[in-house]
């Protein structure tokens, strides 16, 4: 059985049919590190009409501040979200034209037993679909639990919250996510999801590549008739080869699992540059992926259409056009990209009887490419990018239910390379396991292709040490920290992991310089600079632990274990007035967090309030440790 299941994943390795090592287009002057981003103003002044056209598109309108105006979300409806894994209700509303969405808890007896109030900073989600949202806290941008999925008018939890996933507000939104559904924001270096300037749509320069040697070279007056030449001091992806075209489409109409190459950042891709010199792309197959798919797949889907194998020239602009938006577009445009190949007059042009035809108003697309639902995004339909013959197709096409249906996992495919590396697909395998499918099988597989690595180098043992944290193996990985030297390591997720493994075989003095390493490498990142505060407190030195969580807070004002943590503090030292304090503000946000719980029943047992005592653990239902406590206070 096993050998079966290696062939299996064998076989999917493969990206599809074309080879992709195609190299950079660097005919386009812009592809080079000396231009830079000029804004999509710079544009309007020579391309006002494509601009005006633009800003009306789904990528134009892809992100928003938050306001009443930029929603296509029904704010006057008050129906109440309830997360029925957690227990908790969002209200969604607006307010003088600002939104919000309150969370709130209801006791036995109906009665409000927890109100957290935040405020909407941006939409994200061009309403086409969904419209989602965004919380800025002081720079650090988190998603809200909420999203308005506009196809059926309906409030509903986020995508990714559903089936106890439920992360309320504390949901990083980082580089990978920002840096498509929005131009490029300017992030804190050192830091995960803190940005410093947030733009407002996708602009001009996504698709074109940065466009400082163009306008320069415009306003000194160097005109090229594009008539009869090409303009190479920026990218026009219409005379880019197609595989390179295809590259920029899928940059982010391809969601899968993206794994950044050494040294790479989500910035570094440029339109003519080929997807793989920044990242590697992997989709997890299935036995029934011929019909099961996410929503953002389009450019998988289209690659696997007999249209696109047969064809040397069918991409994405073929029937798209990104200065246009979708809705603006006739059935017409689209059957006018069916019939350049498909021609009328050929015998067996449509093999559908007349009536039919005439019933579908002869639309190519309704039957060859139908509307299908997502196995990512609840309440969506999208088009199918697979085009098929219309008898393979009514099969294919899936109602919401058909999206649930349980199937048996057969491999990751890379979808960037045709023959990526062992050392590729362990390291696709491992981010799968940390991103959507935390099963031992997935460990598995990375470990099988590390196995074949055999190539030693930083990569491989930074690999490697993910893959011996993800599987646990805290022993192993202690004895790899006992040998490195924490200052040394250039990965701060390779300085944390050894550090957490230290940590978790209680040795807190190994563990230190290493989750001191990881801070230092990404400031920016809380849980890193949080966890560096609780090694310092397990070793005794408070005032250093109090110190970090107190610049923690400075950060962030809205994490609840830094006030459990510093309640902690307060009550060492015996300032249980304070660590009281400190408890209720992490309650406040999070009236289920286990430390604050403990501890404060723990202290309330020390104040002689049983009862206090009592009313906290009952919070923790289902919880071992807080049954345990309650039989104790009986």
């Amino acid at each position: 059985m096993l050998g079966f299941a290696l062939a299996l994943l064998l076989v999917y390795c493969s990206g599809g049919a074309e080879e992709k090592g195609v190299s950079a287009d660097h005919r386009f002057r812009n592809l080079g590190d000396s231009a830079t981003y000029v804004g999509m103003t710079s544009c309007q002044s020579c391309h006002g009409n494509v601009h005006q056209s633009y800003v009306k598109t789904g990528m134009g309108r892809s992100f928003a501040k938050a306001h009443q105006a930029n929603s296509a979300a029904d704010w006057a409806g008050h129906q109440s979200i309830f997360d029925t894994a957690s227990q908790y209700y969002y209200l969604p509303f607006a307010r003088d034209s600002q939104l919000y969405v309150l969370e709130y808890r209801l006791g036995p007896e109906g009665d409000t037993t927890h109100k957290r109030l935040e405020q909407i900073s941006y939409i994200i989600g061009s309403g086409h679909h969904t419209n989602s949202h965004l919380i800025n806290r002081n720079g650090y941008v988190y998603q809200a639990p909420v999203t308005y999925y506009t196809q059926d008018g309906r409030w509903d939890l986020a995508p990714g919250f559903e089936e106890g996933q439920n992360s309320r507000f504390d949901r990083l939104i980082a580089h990978e996510c920002l840096t498509c559904h929005n131009h490029l924001p300017k992030a804190e270096e050192g830091g995960l999801n803190k940005y410093l300037e947030m733009p407002e749509g996708i602009e001009c320069e996504r698709c074109h590549g940065p466009g400082s040697i163009h306008v320069k070279e415009k306003l000194a007056g160097l005109i090229v008739d594009t008539s009869k030449q090409i303009d190479y001091s920026i990218v026009n992806p219409r005379h880019l080869s197609r595989e390179l075209q295809m590259d920029l489409c899928q940059r982010c109409h391809l969601q899968g699992v993206a794994v950044l190459n050494p040294g790479k950042s989500f910035y570094d891709f440029k339109p003519g540059m080929p997807l793989s010199s920044v990242m590697q792309v992997f989709l997890p197959r299935f036995s029934n992926s011929d019909k099961r798919f996410i929503m953002a797949s389009q450019a998988d889907r289209l690659r696997l259409s007999p249209c696109y194998l047969k064809s040397e020239e069918l991409s994405c602009i073929s029937c798209h056009n990104p200065h246009h938006d979708v809705k603006s577009r006739t059935e017409n445009r689209y059957n006018e990209s069916c019939l350049s190949c498909h021609a009328p007059t050929a015998p067996n042009f449509c093999s559908v009887e007349p009536a039919k035809r005439l019933e579908k108003q002869d639309d190519c697309v309704s039957c060859h490419m139908p509307r299908s639902g997502s196995i990512d995004i609840p309440h969506v339909t999208i088009t199918d990018h697979n085009i098929s013959k219309a008898t393979a197709r009514s099969a294919m096409a899936l109602t919401q239910e058909e999206t649930e249906e349980v199937a048996a996992f057969l491999g990751l495919a890379c979808l960037s390379k045709d023959s990526p590396s062992n050392l590729d697909m362990a390291r696709g395998y491992l981010a799968l396991y940390d991103k959507f499918m935390g099963q031992s099988a997935v460990l598995d597989s990375a470990r099988y292709y590390l196995d074949q690595e055999k190539e030693e180098n930083e990569l491989q043992r930074q690999t490697k040490i993910h893959l011996l944290f993800a599987a646990g193996r805290y022993t192993a990985l202690e004895e790899l920290a006992l040998q490195a030297k924490a200052a040394e390591e250039k990965d701060a997720w390779t300085a944390y992991r050894l550090g957490e493994a230290c940590y978790r075989q209680q040795n807190w003095a190994k563990a230190l310089p290493f989750f001191s390493q990881a801070v230092a490498l990404l400031p920016y990142h809380l849980d890193f600079r949080e966890k560096l505060g609780v090694c310092y407190a397990r070793l005794g030195q408070t005032a250093k632990a109090e110190q970090l969580f107190q610049e923690v807070l400075l950060e962030d004002r809205k994490r609840p274990l830094t006030y459990a943590n510093l309640g902690f503090i307060a009550a060492q030292k015996g300032n249980f007035k304070r660590a009281h304090y400190f408890y209720d503000k992490a309650l406040d946000l999070d009236p289920l967090q286990e430390s604050a719980v403990f501890n404060k029943a723990a202290l309330s047992v020390r104040e002689g309030n049983k009862a206090a005592a009592k009313a906290l653990l009952e919070r923790l239902a289902g919880n071992a440790k807080a049954a345990q406590a309650l039989k104790a206070l009986e």
